[in-house]
């Protein structure tokens, strides 16, 4: 008997560069049009979250901000333009520290360098923030591109960033709808026969690290990209993307873990909460 064959399929799509205010969806739309490409039942779209920030308005002028003492004194220890660590103070929930050029942050639950904040793809002068609530963004996408192509669809809005130790990025998800963004794997089998007790698969993600070889991380123009034949189940909703806490984390349980037996010299930036 042949083995079972999978697969999926990916299409970038190219689109013009996308400005403030303007409508993303119309953009899709036009631009799935000139390429050929109808979406069918179960397509997932996998939207860059800075043209998604972008339609929206998430865009700041530099020069329109004033960088308080905290800012400046810390825009300096991470060589970081003093304006937009004002930014990253005022998007991040909590700052830890950082190297040259990046902040650590969580942002909106999660850890993000420079709370997110984008240089690149932006006009000259100015940064994209991330999307105010990215949940929200995919489903009002979401329901729009579904009753435009009459069929189920998911969307996400996803990023890039880096893994611990590892150099260059892959993709997350910031926010879904219309699919289960993380599995629950335990109890199914491994090839041996042997249960799984921790395994969750991580859908969403996966998926915008895939959709991440298409977009690239530069001029490319490709802020979506339409994966079709996903392996994910569809619902007809928006789930929160689970979270962990940090003390339950492999990463930051270590090293919380770390800091209470041997205090380090400097103790984690607190930010707006």
């Amino acid at each position: 008997m042949s083995p079972e064959i999978t697969s999926i399929q990916m299409f970038g799509i190219k689109t013009p560069i996308i400005r403030a205010g303007n409508d993303i969806v119309q953009i899709l739309e036009a631009s799935l049009q000139g390429a050929g490409i109808v979406p069918v039942e179960g397509d997932v779209f996998v939207l860059a979250e800075s043209a998604v920030a972008t339609a929206e308005n998430r865009i700041v002028e530099l020069a329109s901000v004033r960088p308080g003492e905290r800012a400046l004194s810390l825009g300096e220890k991470y060589g970081i333009d003093p304006r937009e660590m004002e930014l990253v103070l005022q998007e991040c929930d909590e700052l830890f520290g950082g190297v040259p050029g990046a902040a650590l942050t969580i942002t909106k639950g999660i850890l993000s360098p420079n709370a997110g904040i984008d240089a690149s793809n932006a006009p000259d002068g100015h940064v994209v923030l991330l999307p105010e609530d990215p949940r929200k963004s995919s489903e009002e996408i979401r329901k729009r591109l579904e009753q435009r192509y009459s069929c189920r669809l998911g969307v996400i809005i996803g990023d890039s960033r880096t893994q611990p130790l590892r150099l260059g990025c892959t993709g997350i998800a910031l926010g879904v709808s219309g699919f289960v963004p993380v599995e629950d794997a335990r109890g199914t089998f491994d090839i041996y026969g042997k249960p799984l007790r921790l395994t969750y698969k991580a859908a969403a993600d996966n998926l915008v690290s895939a959709a991440e070889l298409l977009m690239g991380e530069a001029g490319e123009r490709v802020p979506c990209v339409l994966i079709r034949g996903a392996p994910v189940k569809m619902v007809d909703e928006s789930p929160e993307m689970p979270t962990i806490s940090m003390e339950g984390c492999m990463y930051f349980g270590n090293i919380i873990k770390g800091r209470k037996e041997s205090p380090a010299k400097e103790n984690p930036e607190t930010g707006n909460q």
